[in-house]
């Protein structure tokens, strides 16, 4: 530990010349609170026993694992059991045709969410990395009676939904996708935005928070990430805050891009 230490100590001072240390409180110190908070979700029966099923396969994998040659034989799959996890965490239907009926415990956390805040007047922004969660949410909306606008990668028109959304008479909730918005875009009619589903990387969630915390801003911002309980965003959540200390300690901002190593998918899984 005090090893590691020194050498972040070394390091920061060796990059601290090339860095222009422009962090947002200097630049923007004038903006509202900014809160972030974690909601948890319960999965359904049938979501925590495929869950379950596919937690137990990629566990299996990962006690075959010895070597670093075995991790690079085996890495893609095991990512790949990964990611399906995190996909039954958010909703399981696409993947399973016994789940086509099934519920999701992250959806109806959501909407419960949703429906008091869109009821008090407030805009909010909803974003995922999965464009197909973003279509379910988008019917579960539909069905509350809650108006809604989509950006993905595949939308054209990106400047018109944002005008739109930053208008008073603008659609209350703007789902969007983590990729293709979270950055470059100003959302500051929003004071509400929701993760739906946590990733490694902790720099990304805080460039999407920044779509509506930035300057122009005169509301308090609440961040709301949804976890689900027991499962892998809990520890993926524990790894983004160990990797967001790790990028301030370097160079004062959370810009360090997030690494899948062994170590960590033992961790996650374990």
């Amino acid at each position: 530990m005090v090893k590691a230490s020194a050498a972040r100590s070394r390091l920061a001072r060796r990059v601290r010349h090339f860095l222009l240390h422009r962090t947002k409180d200097l630049v923007a110190q004038d903006l509202p609170p900014r809160i972030e908070e974690a909601i948890d979700a319960e999965l359904e029966p049938i979501q925590r026993k495929l869950y379950d099923a596919e937690l137990k396969r990629a566990r299996l994998m990962l006690l075959g694992i010895k070597t670093a040659a075995d991790f690079e034989t085996s890495c893609f799959n095991i990512l790949q059991s990964l990611l399906r996890l995190r996909q039954i965490c958010c909703d399981p239907r696409p993947l399973h045709e016994i789940a086509k009926a099934a519920d999701s415990g992250k959806l109806t956390a959501l909407l419960e969410q949703l429906e008091p805040i869109v009821e008090e007047g407030h805009k909010v922004l909803i974003f995922s990395q999965f464009v197909t969660m973003l279509d379910l949410i988008g019917e579960a909306l539909k069905g509350a009676g809650i108006p809604y606008l989509q950006l993905t990668g595949r939308t054209e028109n990106r400047q018109q939904l944002v005008d739109r959304f930053q208008s008073a008479e603008g659609e209350p909730v703007f789902l969007l996708s983590l990729k293709a918005a979270g950055s470059g875009l100003n959302l500051t009619a929003a004071s509400y935005v929701v993760i739906y589903d946590p990733w490694w990387n902790p720099a990304v969630e805080a460039q999407a928070i920044d779509r509506t915390h930035r300057i122009g801003q005169v509301n308090q911002v609440i961040a709301h990430r949804i976890l689900a309980k027991d499962t892998i965003e809990e520890k993926i959540r524990a790894l983004q805050t160990q990797k967001a200390e790790l990028a301030r300690a370097i160079v004062q901002e959370e810009s360090l891009a997030g690494v899948m190593d062994l170590e960590s998918l033992r961790f996650v899984l374990g």
